[in-house]
């Protein structure tokens, strides 16, 4: 049986893979923020000139879905890899994010 996955765990675990390869130097912020970015363009790629309808059952054709899941893998793992870097926990950004969007819009 695997251990469940946690946000530490595989900031952990994307930290030593860059450490064996000595990638750290190339890590910066403005690196890393510029990867995220790419990836996340990578992810709009596939989407780019599909329809809403098509957009909405993207995952039922296997090789996209495949494609679709492994840009989202490579989005967040840049993510949290800026994160890691500049001491955010994104769990309690998010939760404090959300926090302020529901006074910004109540219902």
């Amino acid at each position: 049986m695997t251990e469940p996955l946690d946000v530490a765990k595989l900031q952990r675990r994307l930290a030593e893979f860059a450490a064996a390869r000595n990638w750290q130097p190339y890590h910066t912020p403005k690196n890393l923020v510029a990867a995220l970015s790419v990836e996340a363009s990578e992810l709009v790629e596939i989407f780019q000139w599909l329809t809403p309808e098509e957009s909405a059952r993207v995952m039922t054709d296997p090789d996209t879905a495949d494609r679709v899941t492994d840009e989202v893998a490579d989005v967040l793992a840049y993510l949290l890899q800026l994160c890691e870097v500049l001491g955010i926990d994104p769990l309690a950004a998010l939760d404090a994010k959300i926090d302020r969007n529901e006074r910004r819009f109540p219902i």
